[in-house]
C-alpha cells in the first residue's frame, strides 16, 4: 500500500522587506503552494501596503490559476484605507470584479471621498441593493458625520433592501452624532427590532444626558416582553445613575438577578456606580463585596464612590486592599484617591499618596491629577501651595486646573488672585457660562458690583446664557425634574405653597436667607423670592408633599449646591425630621439632624 506524500508547508518567516518576500515566494513556488489562498493572501497583504509593489502583486494575480474576489476580500479589512483603495484599483484593472463581500470590508474604514467613490461603484455593479453592502455604506456615511447622505441612501434604497441591521445602523449612527430625536423617529418606524436596536436607542439617550427618555424606552422594551441582556441592563443602569433614580436602579438590578443575566465586570461596575451615585454607598459596598471577581474598573468605581461621599478613610482602606489583591492601580485610581483626600481636607495624606502611587506604580501624573492637588490645597485655604503646584507643573495648566484654583479663590474670598485667574479662564473657555458665573459671584461677594456688571455684559455680548439649575427627585419610582425659577408641574400650586411653608418654618428656627450673591439692585424680598425658586428647594418641597413619612429624599443637581440651599437643607433636615441626600456636580451631601456629611467643607 503506497502512501501519498504532499509537500510540506514552509515555516512562515517574518516578511519585512521585498527581498524577504521574493525569497519566501520562490520557496512557495518550488513547493507548489504559491496559489494556496493563505499563502497568496500573505504575499498580497505585504505587497498592497506599498504602491511601488503593486506591479509585483499584479503579476502574482495574473499567474494565479483561480484569481477570484474571495482571494482578496479578507485583505481589505486589514489594510489602511489608501492601501485598500490601491488593491481595489488593481482588482479592477485585471479585470477582477468585486462581489457583494468586497464592499463590507472596504467601507468601514473608508474616508468620505473613498466612500462616495465606492457608492458609485456599487451602483455601477448593481450591488447597491445587497444588504451587507448597503449597511456598510450607511455606516461609512454616518461615521464621516454625513447623516444627510445616509438619510438619502436610506430613503431611496427601498424596503426590500433594508433589514434590521440597516435600521439599527441608522439609529446608532444618528445617536452617535447627537441627533437623538432623529434617531427616535427612525426607531419608532422600525418594522422589527432586536436587542441591539433597543440598546442603541437607550444608550443614545444616555450619551445625550436624556436619562428619563432612556428609561422610557427601556420600559417600552420590557412592556413588549423583550428579553434583555447585559448590554441593555448596563445602559439602563447608567440612565438611572444619571437621573439619580435609585428606585428604578434597584428594580433593574432585581430584574437582572431574576432574568439570570450574567453579571460581567462591566455590568457589575454599572451596579456599583449606580448605588454610589444615587447616594447609597453602603449598598454599593454590599454589591462590591459580594462579587466573586473584580476588575480594575470596579475597584476604581468603589474607591471613587467612597471619595465623593466624603468617606476618605474607607477609600484609602479599599485602595490598600486593592494593592494587597495584586491589582495594579492606574491613573483613575490615583485621581480617586486624591479626590478622597481633597473632599476630606487631608492635605498631608494627599501628598503622601501622590508620592507613593507615582513612585511605586510608575504612574505619570496628568493634568487632572495636578488639578486635584490644586483643589486639595485650595479647599484647605493653602492658596500659595495651590499656585505653586500650577507653577511647577510639567505642562501648561488646563481649564480644570485653573478652574480648581478659581473655585478655591471663591471659597476663601481671594478676590485679586481669583479675578486674574477668572478672566484667564473665561478667555480659554468663552462659551462656558459657569466660568462667568463663578467670577461674578466672587466679585459680588466682595461688593464689586461694577466688575460684576462688566462680566454680565460680556455674557450678553457673547450670547452666553447662564446654565439653569436642575434638580431631579425620585418619589414612588417616578423621577421628577425641577428647574430654577420654572415650576411646571401638575401640582405646581401645592409645591410652591409647601416651599413657602418650608422656608417659613425653618426661618422660625434660625435660618437666614443668604442673598450675598444676588443682584445688588434688586429689593431684598425679591432676592429671597428668587432663592425660594431654586430647583433644589422645589424638589425638596415636592418630596415633603409626596414621599412617605421618614423616607429619605434623594436629589440630583446639575450644578454645585449654593451656600443658601446648603444652609436651608440643613435646617429642613432637622425641622422636618428628614434625611436628605443631595448629589451635586462635585460630591454628595448627606443632611441629617441639621448637619451635613461635608461638615460645611465643600
Amino acid at each position: 500500500m503506497s502512501a501519498t506524500t504532499t509537500a510540506p508547508s514552509p515555516t512562515p518567516i517574518p516578511i519585512t522587506t521585498i527581498a524577504e518576500l521574493r525569497q519566501h515566494h520562490s520557496q512557495l513556488v518550488r513547493l507548489g503552494l504559491a496559489s494556496h489562498p493563505p499563502h497568496a493572501r500573505r504575499l498580497l497583504a505585504f505587497l498592497a501596503r506599498d504602491p511601488a509593489h503593486l506591479p509585483y502583486a499584479a503579476r502574482l494575480l495574473a499567474h494565479h490559476p483561480d484569481p477570484r474576489p474571495a482571494l482578496l476580500n479578507p485583505l481589505f479589512a486589514s489594510l489602511p484605507p489608501r492601501a485598500a483603495a490601491s488593491l481595489l484599483a488593481l482588482m479592477l484593472s485585471l479585470p477582477l470584479l468585486p462581489d457583494h463581500f468586497t464592499f463590507p470590508r472596504l467601507l468601514p474604514a473608508a474616508p468620505l471621498p473613498l466612500a462616495a467613490q465606492l457608492h458609485a461603484l456599487l451602483l455601477k455593479l448593481n450591488l447597491h441593493s445587497h444588504a451587507h453592502s448597503l449597511n456598510a455604506l450607511l455606516a461609512a456615511y454616518l461615521a464621516a458625520a454625513r447623516p444627510d447622505l445616509a438619510r438619502v441612501l436610506f430613503r431611496t434604497s427601498g424596503g426590500g433592501a433594508l433589514d434590521v441591521v440597516s435600521w439599527t445602523t441608522m439609529v446608532g449612527g444618528l445617536c452617535r452624532l447627537g441627533l437623538v430625536d432623529d434617531a427616535r423617529e427612525v426607531f419608532d418606524a422600525m418594522p422589527a427590532r432586536n436587542l441591539v436596536s433597543w440598546n442603541s436607542m437607550i444608550s443614545g439617550y444616555v450619551k445625550a444626558d436624556r436619562f428619563l427618555d432612556a428609561l422610557e424606552v427601556f420600559d417600552e422594551m420590557r412592556a413588549l416582553g423583550v428579553e434583555g441582556n447585559g448590554f441593555v441592563a448596563t445602559s439602563a443602569l447608567v440612565a438611572c445613575t444619571g437621573a439619580g433614580a435609585l428606585g428604578r436602579g434597584r428594580e433593574i438590578y432585581r430584574w437582572v438577578e431574576q432574568s439570570g443575566i450574567e453579571v460581567d465586570a462591566k455590568l457589575a461596575t454599572a451596579v456599583v456606580d449606580m448605588y454610589c451615585k444615587c447616594g447609597c454607598v453602603d449598598e454599593a459596598w454590599r454589591v462590591f463585596d459580594s462579587l466573586p471577581a473584580r476588575g480594575l474598573t470596579t475597584w476604581n468605581c468603589m474607591i471613587g464612590g467612597f471619595a465623593v461621599h466624603g468617606r476618605c478613610d474607607d477609600a484609602l482602606e479599599l485602595f490598600h486592599q486593592m494593592e494587597a489583591a495584586g491589582v495594579a492601580p492606574d491613573d483613575v485610581t490615583l485621581l480617586n484617591v486624591l479626590t478622597a483626600c481633597a473632599h476630606a481636607g487631608e492635605v498631608s495624606e494627599g501628598r503622601r499618596y501622590l508620592n507613593h502611587i507615582v513612585s511605586r506604580h510608575g504612574i505619570e501624573p496628568k493634568g487632572e491629577h495636578y488639578g486635584c492637588m490644586v483643589d486639595l490645597f485650595g479647599r484647605a485655604g493653602q492658596l500659595d501651595e495651590a499656585k505653586k503646584v500650577i507653577d511647577e507643573m510639567p505642562m501648561d495648566p488646563d481649564l480644570a486646573v485653573l478652574g480648581a484654583l478659581l473655585g478655591a479663590c471663591k471659597i476663601h474670598g481671594d478676590v485679586d488672585l481669583g479675578e486674574a485667574i477668572g478672566w484667564r479662564v473665561i478667555d480659554l473657555d468663552p462659551d462656558n457660562s459657569g466660568r462667568y458665573v463663578l467670577l461674578a459671584n466672587l466679585l459680588a461677594g466682595a461688593g464689586r458690583w461694577d466688575e460684576v456688571g462688566k462680566v454680565r455684559r460680556l455674557m450678553d455680548e457673547r450670547n452666553v446664557s447662564k446654565e439653569a439649575g436642575r434638580s431631579v427627585i425620585e418619589v414612588d419610582g417616578e423621577a421628577c425634574e425641577f428647574r430654577c425659577g420654572n415650576l411646571r408641574h401638575p401640582q405646581a400650586r401645592e409645591i410652591y405653597a409647601m416651599a413657602v411653608d418650608m422656608v417659613s418654618r425653618i426661618r422660625a428656627e434660625g435660618y437666614v436667607p443668604d442673598t450675598g450673591e444676588a443682584l445688588h439692585d434688586v429689593a431684598e424680598e425679591d432676592k429671597e423670592a428668587a432663592l425660594l425658586c431654586h430647583s433644589e428647594k422645589l424638589a425638596i418641597a415636592f418630596g415633603l408633599l409626596r414621599a412617605r413619612p421618614r423616607e429619605t429624599l434623594r436629589i440630583t443637581k446639575n450644578l454645585r449646591v449654593c451656600r443658601d440651599c446648603h444652609e436651608a437643607t440643613k435646617y429642613v433636615s432637622r425641622v422636618f425630621g428628614r434625611e436628605i441626600v443631595v448629589r451635586d456636580r462635585s460630591r454628595f451631601h448627606h443632611f441629617k439632624d441639621g448637619m451635613c456629611s461635608c461638615k460645611d467643607y465643600w
